[in-house]
């Protein structure tokens, strides 16, 4: 059995977060295990806004050391870790341990909301994770914060947060939400794995059914990696 692990906050929802990425990996048929930095639920008296309650860091240790000592993984990827230890621990088992299938999911704003929830934290995740990943998969407001860019409104913007973030140390980006550009009519994705670039494109389906999409997608990227696909083809088929 293929072993993989997600070090990420729990969704009480369901839709996003751990949950999300433990039913895409089972989707691949894999044994997936979870590290939980945070939990994650909404404050249904003030208009379903996010609420973040971080796990204390022996909790995220202990879990850490079961997965990675007492278990092993093939593959790993990050989601919302929250906390400047969170981030730590991570580098610390990422490397401790040699996981070369290691996807960065830089989670630095929750759907619906619009800045970075902690941009302090997001500058250490930057310079901790960002050289340890196989590929990194920032959205558009997360690509214009790694990449420094003001805004990101074009595909060739896209292409050229792509290129800073790569120069900071990233091997694989794959900047996704494309379809959120103004005047775009399809899913549009940019990929650069430091020397060629590939737009991934395709019929968009409308739909508000969105929340937990760029969890899903980096689980379903490190997945694939686990299973032994090649970087662009786990991330096309993700």
């Amino acid at each position: 059995m293929i072993k993989i692990a997600t070090i990420a906050g729990s969704d009480a929802s369901g839709g996003a977060g751990l949950e999300a990425d433990l039913k895409t990996f089972e989707e691949y048929g894999l044994y997936g295990m979870a590290a939980v930095t945070v939990i994650a639920a909404m404050d249904s008296e003030n208009n379903w806004a996010h609420r973040v309650f971080p796990l204390e860091e022996a909790a995220l240790r202990a879990q850490l050391d079961t997965i990675f000592k007492g278990v092993g993984v093939a593959a790993a990827k990050s989601g919302m870790l929250g906390t400047f230890y969170a981030v730590e621990l991570t580098r610390e088992y990422i490397e401790t341990y040699g996981v070369k299938n290691y996807v960065l999911d830089p989670v630095m704003v929750c759907k619906g909301a619009g800045e970075a929830l902690n941009p302090e934290l997001n500058q250490v995740l930057e310079k901790k994770l960002l050289p340890l990943a196989a590929v990194v998969t920032p959205n558009l407001f997360e690509a214009a914060q790694l990449s420094g860019l003001k805004e990101i409104s074009t595909p060739e913007q896209m292409k050229a947060a792509a290129r800073i973030i790569a120069d900071k140390g990233a091997r694989t980006v794959f900047i996704k939400g494309g379809a959120k550009l103004p005047g775009t009519a399809t899913a549009l994705d940019v990929f650069f794995d430091g020397k060629n670039f590939k737009v991934l494109e395709d019929t968009l389906i409308k739909t508000a059914w969105t929340h937990g999409a760029g969890c899903t997608t980096a689980a379903a990227i490190a997945a694939g990696l686990a299973r032994g696909l090649s970087v662009y083809d786990a991330i096309s088929l993700a």
